[in-house]
């Protein structure tokens, strides 16, 4: 089977697997809101930071509000995402760029949105596609990265490489289904310390199945 048709199988299989997973899983209601919570899920989970931001998104509703806050008690707000003080960091400048530069409004543009601080492609994918239903491109978290890895749909390292690899496999119309699917199957089977091989619906399609190296290197 040709790399390109191998790729289509895998994603419909997953969709036939996971019928009613549609996107992310971070809670949100506004851009500004899958913006914050896409920043701190960086090393942690999407189950962790909707606890975080369940009372967060109560206390701040704004761009402003984030700008404004003392650090330290944004730091303290955010403390259980992990790295609490980068992260914080990351939000509050970002906030005053949005508030300085874009009216308090998250941008809508890979270009805008890629010159906040702690905005890279994989987190302007993720709001540009949930937030304004624009897919331009296909956010590589380390879930994808690794299951493209070890499904042979790509082989480099760096993440933008891996994007434009994966881009190249998949129709447009697909690229955000390629995100959520492999997340989802990464989390649900694929597990980076013990993947279940034996119930994993990719099992013929994937290069790695069943093999020490395999268990060994995630």
């Amino acid at each position: 089977m040709a790399d390109r048709e191998r790729a289509h199988e895998i994603i419909r299989r997953l969709e036939a697997q996971y019928p009613s997973v549609e996107g992310t899983e971070l809670t949100h209601h506004t851009p500004l809101e899958l913006l914050v919570a896409t920043v701190l899920s960086a090393q942690a989970t999407d189950t962790q930071i909707n606890k975080v931001t369940k009372e967060l998104f109560k206390k701040y509703k704004t761009a402003e509000d984030y700008a404004d806050v003392p650090r330290e008690e944004l730091e303290q707000d955010v403390r259980s995402s992990g790295f609490f003080r980068r992260k914080a960091d990351a939000i509050q400048t970002f906030s005053k760029t949005l508030v300085d530069e874009h009216g308090g409004q998250v941008p809508d543009t890979m270009e805008e949105l890629v010159k906040l601080k702690g905005v890279g492609r994989k987190t302007a994918n993720i709001v540009l596609a949930g937030s304004f239903g624009k897919i331009v491109g296909i956010a590589v978290d380390t879930h994808v990265h690794r299951l493209s890895r070890l499904l042979r749909l790509s082989s480099k390292k760096n993440p933008v490489k891996v994007e434009r690899e994966l881009m190249e496999l998949f129709p447009q119309e697909k690229w955000w289904a390629v995100n959520y699917m492999l997340i989802t199957h990464g989390r649900r089977v694929c597990d980076a310390k013990k993947p279940n091989c034996e119930e994993c619906v990719l099992t013929d399609l994937c290069p790695s199945a069943f093999t020490f190296k395999h268990n060994k290197r995630d």
